[in-house]
């Protein structure tokens, strides 16, 4: 069997399309909790579960199932059937949507080491981003589950490392993505300083989706829907009002969004700095990409704090914070593909 070493245009382009689908899983998994449907199937069924309920009686018996829990007992207390419907289908698309990543992934990865088609060194690579994308399907059950308690809440620690690990696996697919699909690179040259300035880019931007993931399980968006004050104050009185003092990085409301808009800043101020160093460097088309995703991501977050949160503009703001990464990730790798010259 011939095996080629070289990168193949076929596996950057597979790659490329995973990594759209894992955004588009993004997106949907924050419509998913904005309209309050993560909590609607309240089983886990891997393989059963790949088909939705077929008649009335199979509906009738969904639901008799989720009135079992506190969301229905304690908040949807007399919903319709009409209406679950519309809650379940959101988690079923967003549970079915990952079984379908999977297939795409899996099998042409299994084609693709058939045909010898996967240089050498990259089996494992590959192979262990597939077990991530499984994990991750556990992660996603085991965030459920701290919602189907007394509490009709899922656990924002548990839906931050859900968020994240989507992150980590959607960076490692578009990463791969880039390394096959460079070919052959323009001579240009990048400093030292412009490369740790596009890790701190995409470093700061992973903290502030991470952030997000707090701000989404606290619902900190829905309170204290002013700009660029916090219900007129800079610094709100109860930014430390929980004790220990570390509680309130995680747990309260008022910090979280606080903290959510400190990254922000920081997120602005690194992107500018990468802009100018990039316009030095070479690099200023993808500089001002990324500039121009950040301009869209900040409007689209202070619409959805000022609006109180509309599941559209939620939901674009989820997007954004993707595009946004994806666009910071570009910068990175194009500065570390190509001959590097002297640091600054």
């Amino acid at each position: 069997m011939i095996r080629t070493q070289q990168p193949s245009l076929a596996l950057g382009v597979w790659l490329l399309a995973c990594a759209a689908v894992v955004w588009i899983m993004v997106v949907v998994g924050g419509i998913t909790r904005l309209t309050q449907s993560g909590l609607s199937m309240v089983e886990w069924a891997p393989i059963m579960g790949t088909l939705p309920p077929i008649g009335e009686a199979a509906w009738l018996a969904v639901f008799e199932k989720y009135k079992a829990y506190p969301e229905y007992q304690q908040l949807n207390l007399g919903m319709t059937l009409a209406e679950f419907k519309q809650i379940f289908w959101w988690e079923y698309g967003h549970r079915v949507l990952g079984r379908f990543i999977g297939l795409i992934y899996l099998l042409p990865l299994l084609f693709f080491l058939a045909r010898g088609m996967v240089p050498k060194g990259w089996g494992w690579r590959l192979f262990g981003l597939f077990v991530l994308g499984g994990l991750q399907g556990l992660m996603g059950w085991y965030m459920v589950k701290s919602g189907l308690v007394d509490v009709p809440h899922v656990s924002q620690y548990r839906l931050t490392a859900h968020l994240g690990l989507a992150i980590v696996i959607f960076v490692c697919m578009l990463w791969f993505a880039m390394d096959f699909l460079r070919g052959a690179m323009p001579q240009r040259a990048s400093s030292q300083g412009y490369r740790r300035l596009t890790a701190l880019a995409v470093l700061v931007i992973f903290l502030m989706m991470l952030s997000g993931g707090f701000v989404a399980g606290t619902k900190a968006g829905f309170i204290m829907n002013t700009f660029p004050t916090m219900n007129g104050q800079w610094l709100p009185n109860e930014l430390w009002a929980m004790s220990p003092w570390w509680r309130n990085l995680f747990e309260n409301p008022v910090t979280i969004q606080f903290l959510h808009r400190v990254l922000a800043m920081l997120v602005v101020g690194v992107v500018l700095a990468l802009f100018v160093v990039a316009r030095k460097q070479n690099f200023t088309t993808r500089s001002g990409w990324l500039l121009t995703a950040l301009g869209v991501q900040v409007s689209l977050g202070i619409a959805a704090l000022v609006l109180v949160v509309p599941v559209a503009i939620g939901a674009a703001h989820q997007a954004g914070a993707v595009v946004l990464l994806a666009t910071a990730l570009w910068c990175a790798h194009s500065a570390r593909k190509m001959p590097r010259s002297e640091a600054l």
